[in-house]
């Protein structure tokens, strides 16, 4: 038989800018979720944009704004 895959949840807490977006995307990178050629890209783009030690960061990032704003953006609704 195949290898069982073993499913674990993580919580990440930390302060602003304590790197847990980095962390986390280098955990990603580190296990197989995102292959070396993706890191590349992501480090080429944040080196010209002066951010180079984002480059693990954006593993996580969606949206463009979240890259150059340095910041994870996430929208909260408040129900009525």
């Amino acid at each position: 038989m195949g290898k069982e895959r073993i499913h674990i949840n993580l919580v990440i807490i930390g302060h602003v800018d304590s790197g847990k977006s980095t962390t986390t995307g280098h955990l990603v990178y580190k296990c197989g979720g995102i292959d070396h050629r993706t890191i590349e890209k992501y480090e080429k783009a944040a080196t010209q944009m002066g951010k180079s030690s984002f480059k693990y960061a954006w593993v996580l990032d969606k949206l463009k704004a979240e890259r150059e704003r340095g910041r994870d953006l996430t929208k909260y609704k408040t129900p009525c």
